[in-house]
């Protein structure tokens, strides 16, 4: 989903202009404001740059891997921990026949592997494989050192005035769900 900014509201849709995914006035996203000094962002854009490029993330590593979306997402979900079958289907919000078709390639490729569940036979685990791992790692590892490191060049003050902003924005982001 795109934001667009308008003098510190944020809209889904069309700009003013008729182009979907432009900014203010036609500008690019994330560029210039309203009343604002040429080449300066305001809080609001500055965000809407961010979720903007934050969402085109998985596209660009799933086009680099060769792997979909979903299976990015199960890949993703599975780094955290294994899932049976059903939960990632609930995740991806896929049928339970979809999922399998997404595991199955997954395991296919030596990215996942399944297993029976420790506590009933019945039922199977998925976990991320070395691979599987590998993969994610060798494409997201460069993006996360690059965002330590800005994290690291802010004072204690500075972050804790970040993280109260961010915390804040998801949750005002989190209401449009």
């Amino acid at each position: 989903m795109r934001y667009l900014v308008s003098e510190g509201s944020a809209a889904s849709g069309v700009g003013a202009n008729g182009a979907a995914g432009r900014g203010l006035e036609g500008q690019d996203p994330g560029h210039g404001a309203v009343g604002a000094p040429a080449g300066e962002r305001t809080t609001s854009q500055a965000l809407r740059a961010l979720t903007v490029v934050s969402a085109a993330v998985p596209g660009a590593v799933a086009r680099r891997t060769g792997l979909s979306h979903n299976e990015l997402a199960v890949l993703e979900l599975l780094a955290e921990g294994p899932h049976g079958p059903s939960e990632l289907a609930r995740s991806l919000d896929v049928t339970t026949a979809a999922a399998s078709g997404i595991v199955d390639r997954l395991v296919a490729r030596g990215h996942a592997e399944r297993s029976a569940h420790p506590q009933d036979r019945r039922r199977t685990v998925v976990a991320v494989s070395a691979s599987g791992r590998e993969t994610l790692v060798a494409e997201l590892m460069p993006m996360f050192e690059a965002l330590r490191q800005l994290e690291e060049e802010l004072s204690v003050d500075e972050r804790e005035v970040v993280r109260g902003y961010l915390e804040r924005a998801t949750e005002a982001m989190r209401r449009a769900l």
